[in-house]
């Protein structure tokens, strides 16, 4: 794949893909919200947390009440081997100061995705994520940095509106979480391509 991360048109793809499915991934927050404080439960909730953003990043319809799918917990333990190599990589990437665990963590940011979506195992996992963010990590670092910054100043405008700036601002908060889910998933869904393309 040739062509690089188009920062503008990921966020607008992503944002627009966010809102609109806003009414589901809301249900889907709440309650993932909801349940994330009850042991054991919040393991299999937010592995379906994530299977949620593979779903939006295929089109493929969301159903919220799919966070507490049985599915969810057949592959435990090698979900928790995924996220403790990569909590040990990035945590010895910040013996060298907060750089290289950034790096690190741009580079497996998606590790977690292809492990639920393709069923790979937790190293080859890393490996996809690593080998597809190559080139890219400057580029997926300021789409993030930019989502920060354009939620940030939307909502420090709507509070400079006298009277409704305040409930302006928290109608904009319940958007915000749709719009960033759906940025990710365009992510994902950006860089499983590119994987594939790796891979041919």
């Amino acid at each position: 794949m040739e062509s690089k991360l188009n920062i503008q048109q990921t966020l607008v793809d992503g944002i627009g893909l966010g809102l609109k499915n806003i009414v589901n991934l809301l249900l889907t927050a709440l309650l993932f919200m909801i349940t994330f404080w009850i042991p054991y439960l919040n393991v299999g909730t937010t592995i379906g947390f994530y299977k949620v953003i593979i779903s939006l990043s295929k089109g493929e319809p969301i159903d919220p009440t799919s966070l507490f799918s049985k599915d969810n917990f057949k592959s435990l333990g090698d979900f928790f081997l995924l996220v403790g190599l990569e909590t040990a990589g990035v945590g010895a990437a910040a013996v060298f100061f907060l750089f290289p665990a950034m790096v690190v963590s741009l580079a497996w940011q998606f590790a977690i995705y292809f492990f639920l979506d393709r069923k790979t195992s937790p190293l080859k996992s890393l490996g996809l994520s690593y080998d597809a963010t190559c080139g890219e990590k400057w580029r997926l670092f300021f789409v993030y940095m930019a989502l920060a910054i354009c939620i940030c100043v939307v909502m420090f405008l709507l509070t400079l509106i006298p009277k409704v700036g305040v409930a302006l601002c928290f109608l904009a908060m319940i958007c915000v979480l749709p719009a960033v889910m759906g940025v990710e998933a365009t992510l994902y869904k950006y860089f499983s391509a590119k994987a594939d393309e790796l891979s041919k």
